[in-house]
């Protein structure tokens, strides 16, 4: 079945861009749905198209599950595998967590674009939105949103 909505005759299409700075404690996921949901929330567009863009090469952002923990855990020990810290990279300027971070960046991406609909986030049932800190000090990440929709 396909339910196909559109926005009413009249509407007039807005922009609005905001920040999102997250502090993390070092390597891990941090969860920014609430945060991002209060923002769009707060715009006042009940219709449109959120994206969300992280400023970092070495941090990224990921759709992921939130209900249970253990899949959080699991992705920083997949991460490990697929970006070992001692694969004798030639960048290893700041560090031996540097490298893999770019790496694990490119793997999961810094920029995530999510549907808008009644003024929320459409995401599902179990969807959160992380920051992933890829580096093992803990850092200040620089989020971008920007909404735009009626």
């Amino acid at each position: 079945m396909l339910n196909v909505e559109t926005l009413s005759e009249g509407s007039v299409t807005q922009q609005v861009n905001g920040r999102l700075q997250v502090d993390t404690d070092g390597q891990g996921l941090v969860e920014i749905t609430e945060a991002v949901s209060r923002w769009v929330f707060g715009t006042g567009i009940l219709h449109g198209l959120l994206t969300v863009f992280c400023r970092h090469t070495s941090a990224s952002l990921l759709i992921q599950e939130n209900a249970d923990p253990d899949v959080r855990l699991d992705l920083m020990v997949a991460f490990d595998r697929l970006a070992p810290r001692d694969a004798g990279y030639i960048h290893a300027t700041e560090g031996p967590d540097d490298m893999p971070a770019h790496i694990r960046t490119v793997l999961s991406g810094v920029s995530l674009s999510i549907p808008v609909m009644e003024g929320q986030m459409a995401l599902g049932t179990w969807q959160g939105l992380y920051l992933a800190e890829h580096r093992d000090r803990p850092h200040r990440r620089d989020i971008v949103l920007h909404l735009i929709g009626a």
